[in-house]
């Protein structure tokens, strides 16, 4: 089973690789983000609670989205493993993904991130914000802050995994099939 962590900040192209990810390893997307947005879509009582969290740039509980996630890999316990897009992204959250992986014995197979410089990011963001319509990408104080937590909660985790040795980087810029081309490179020696 491979299960990995795609990490980068916000606008540095998980949701675009893992769609290609998915393809390529036959897995189950968790994306943190898009499974909020369903719920916020079907408003229900969750939705209604992380949509008023998500407009200020802050992230949900880790309890919600652990809860979610569980939820998730009970459907989908056949998969040939999980990408997680958006989660973890704090250390805690990483102990309590590798304690929900642990009691479905499971495991993190990999952890890669996407580098991306911040002036490129907030292009992205912006660009993405005029073609989707979401709110969050085109407000500049919300895309500052959504950086900023990421640099400043987000970041540490990577050396969480990394003294797991399961932590490897890849630059985020230039062709989409060439960052999948170093994403794979990196995937395709844990598998």
């Amino acid at each position: 089973m491979l299960n990995l962590v795609i990490f980068g900040a916000p606008g540095a192209g998980k949701g675009t690789q893992a769609a290609m990810l998915i393809e390529k390893y036959n897995l189950v997307h968790l994306s943190t983000g898009d499974l909020l947005r369903k719920e916020i879509a079907e408003g229900s009582e969750i939705g209604k609670q992380a949509q008023a969290i998500m407009a200020r740039g802050e992230f949900v509980s880790d309890e919600m989205v652990v809860s979610i996630i569980s939820g998730q890999i009970d459907r989908h316990a056949d998969a040939n493993g999980f990408i997680f897009d958006g989660f973890p992204r704090t250390v805690r959250q990483a102990g309590m993904l590798d304690e929900l992986l642990k009691s479905k014995n499971m495991s993190i197979s990999i952890v890669v991130a996407m580098e991306v410089p911040e002036t490129e990011l907030v292009r992205r963001l912006l660009e993405r914000g005029k073609v989707s319509g979401r709110a969050d990408d085109q407000n500049m104080d919300v895309i500052a802050n959504r950086i900023h937590v990421y640099h400043e909660k987000t970041e540490p985790v990577t050396g969480y995994y990394d003294a797991q040795k399961k932590f490897v980087s890849v630059n985020g810029l230039g062709a989409i099939e060439e960052i999948f081309g170093r994403l794979t490179a990196v995937i395709d020696q844990v598998k």
